[in-house]
């Protein structure tokens, strides 16, 4: 018997401690050569105990907490836990506080893509170039939170009933020049990337997601819209306002690692669309309703959802009258994005699996908490 090479499965961890997991994660994967036939997550690294934590501190107090889950998005996380307590006390956010939230939520998402499509680009071997442009315009973006809010990455603006502090005048220039800067980024990224030989090797047919799968796993933002369905919480159930503004949804065709990475690029446009809207039609007036200090909203529940830049981000609070929440729950779409994890890398490389994760976008403070 000769020609015959016989091997044997074995199991190799990819993670924690490794910069193509995007943070304390790790994929145990069974493998047969380069072929991955299993793949377990574990997680829990960053478990902070953070939804329990809350429940012993005020309303107001929890803000800081939601900067700290997904911390590369703090505004959104912000806004999110602010709509759920407003929604539980029956407060209502003055139209001024609303156009500045829509304004930071959006440029928090820009922010967000520039890490998201220029580490990807890292895992798929484009390395350095592309995820130096994107930390690039990222700071211009940064630079605009420092000045709004005192804080680069964990912002702690937003606030119940509206924002923490009004806009300074430098502000509209800044976002002026990001309006004027970022469509150029955005093409020079494009133009780089979409068409190179190796990258469409890397990512087209790579961690396909059919679109019931999508469905049926619950997942949503770019991985959902990746896959074609055009769902997007900002047009589904609108909040601050989001109805009044003009912008698409955009969707890819085949669910592939490709099609998230340009559906993110599109979606950078769209929120460009969004803030000069939103900026061009600034409304003067009051920037927050005041509401008490140790603030006790009646008896009940409620969740309110955005849709921030790894998708539906959701936050459930039920309230005893007390000065702090009675259960306060958090659903992160970076840990639920992560259930299709399995059945897009079995069957594929180990490469590709670096891959297929750096496609989902996670961040593991979410996942964790």
């Amino acid at each position: 018997m000769t020609g015959i090479i016989k091997s044997e499965p074995f199991v190799i961890n990819i993670g924690p401690q490794h910069p193509s997991t995007h943070g304390v994660f790790r994929i145990k994967a069974t493998v047969d050569g380069e072929k991955v036939i299993d793949a377990e997550m574990v997680m829990g690294y960053l478990h902070r105990s953070m939804e329990k934590l809350a429940e012993e501190r005020t309303y107001t107090q929890n803000i800081p907490f939601t900067d700290r889950t997904d911390y590369l998005s703090s505004m959104s996380n912000n806004l999110g836990y602010c709509l759920a307590v407003e929604k539980l006390a029956g407060i209502e956010v003055p139209p001024r506080g609303n156009a500045i939230r829509v304004i930071m939520a959006e440029l928090q998402r820009l922010a967000s893509h520039c890490m998201a499509v220029g580490a990807f680009a890292n895992d798929t071997g484009a390395w350095q170039t592309p995820v130096m442009w994107a930390f690039r315009e990222r700071e211009k973006i940064l630079d605009i939170f420092e000045v709004t809010s005192g804080a680069r990455l964990t912002c702690n603006y937003m606030r119940i009933g509206g924002v923490a502090f009004d806009l300074r005048p430098e502000f509209e220039p800044m976002v002026r020049r990001v309006l004027r800067e970022f469509p150029p980024f955005i093409d020079e990224m494009e133009g780089l990337l979409s068409e190179n030989e190796i990258f469409i090797a890397r990512t087209k047919g790579v961690g396909v997601l059919t679109p019931e799968m999508a469905i049926n796993s619950s997942l949503s933002g770019p991985m959902l819209r990746g896959s074609g369905i055009a769902w997007d919480i900002r047009k589904a159930d609108p909040y601050c306002g989001y109805e009044q503004y003009d912008f698409d949804i955009p969707i890819g065709y085949n669910g592939d690692s490709y099609d998230r990475f340009i559906v993110r690029l599109e979606e950078m446009r769209q929120s460009l669309k969004i803030i000069q809207q939103a900026l061009d039609g600034l409304p003067g007036g009051p920037f927050r309703t005041e509401v008490p200090l140790a603030l006790r909203p009646p008896k009940g529940e409620a969740y309110a959802r955005i849709e921030s830049p790894r998708g539906e981000l959701g936050y459930y609070l039920v309230s005893d009258e007390g000065p702090s929440p009675y259960r306060f729950h958090i659903r992160p779409p970076s840990f639920i994005n992560l259930s299709a994890l399995k059945e897009m890398t079995v069957g594929g490389t180990v490469a590709d699996a670096i891959v297929v994760l750096g496609s989902i976008d996670i961040v593991v403070g979410e996942i964790d908490r």
